[in-house]
């Protein structure tokens, strides 16, 4: 069952296939797979699509589902949305030049954590201990950790890395930031924090700590801020090249596009909330401000 949270994604992917000259229902099929979160049923339900035949695999969630995808098939093209370096995790040979059967996006969000951390410093500047929520289930989190930490040491910040795989550990972590004082918090990137939105938004009201996430839909949802390329977009562009490897194109020379564009969301209410004061510099910098 298609989650709620993962509507705009797919619709994304969709308007990239009608570009494309691709209605689903009419010129194309889409066989929908979720593994509601859990990455250890991923590897079946690769292997399910490949049985199927299907022409074009197309994970969504990031690593997790992207590197199942390449250990069922190495024929099917797999056009794959990945927060993190395809490269760096032998997925592709270049972004230029993929080289196999696998292309996509790349929004490599990963080395924006260190812009996010700038960016929470300065609508929390008295904090000296952030926490760094991660997944210890993705294969990305100890990078997310360690560009992070570097950066937090020039700013001379401390960074806690608080870990989490289950709603239940969620809870744990934030419980954690009034032992560790933790003065700010930066949500790392992850599937499972993309459909625990509203868990993660609700207790950084409840122990009124300012948090910076990943994407806009968190912001939306009433988080205080988030940095990061249009995911929406993301995967309308993934639509779009499902549809030219539909039309014959080979994977191996379709280009990883990268985003050249990031958004920076703030909403004022709730800075006003946690008493914040937002500094005219990251107004005039916001993409949006949700009032």
């Amino acid at each position: 069952m298609l989650g709620g949270e993962y509507v705009p994604f797919v619709d994304g992917l969709r308007q990239g296939l009608r570009e494309s000259g691709h209605i689903e229902g009419r010129d194309v099929a889409v066989e929908y797979r979720w593994a509601e979160n859990q990455y250890d049923r991923l590897p079946a339900l690769a292997e399910e699509l490949v049985r199927l035949k299907v022409a074009v695999i197309a994970p969504i969630g990031g690593v997790p589902p992207t590197l199942a995808a390449k250990a069922a098939t190495a024929t099917i093209p797999i056009v794959t949305t990945i927060a993190a370096d395809p490269v760096k995790l032998g997925l592709i040979a270049s972004l230029n030049r993929p080289g196999g059967t696998i292309t996509g996006v790349a929004l490599i969000t990963t080395e924006i954590g260190p812009k996010r951390l700038e960016l929470l410093q300065e609508l929390a500047p008295n904090a000296v201990v952030i926490g760094l929520l991660v997944n210890p289930n993705n294969s990305d989190a100890e990078d997310q950790s360690k560009n992070i930490k570097v950066a937090a040491l020039a700013l001379g910040r401390q960074i806690h890395v608080l870990k989490a795989s289950s709603e239940r550990d969620i809870e744990a972590a934030f419980a954690a930031i009034v032992e560790k004082r933790i003065g700010a918090l930066i949500i790392g990137n992850d599937a499972f924090f993309n459909t625990r939105r509203e868990q993660l938004v609700a207790l950084a009201a409840r122990y009124a700590v300012p948090a910076i996430y990943s994407y806009r839909e968190f912001a939306a949802a009433g988080g205080l801020m988030s940095y990061a390329p249009s995911l929406v977009d993301a995967y309308r562009q993934a639509g779009i090249y499902i549809g030219k490897i539909l039309k014959g194109a080979k994977p191996a020379d379709l280009p990883v596009v990268q985003p050249t564009k990031f958004e920076l969301v703030i909403n004022l209410r709730t800075a006003k909330a946690l008493a914040l004061t937002v500094p005219q510099t990251l107004l005039v910098a916001a993409d949006e401000v949700i009032e």
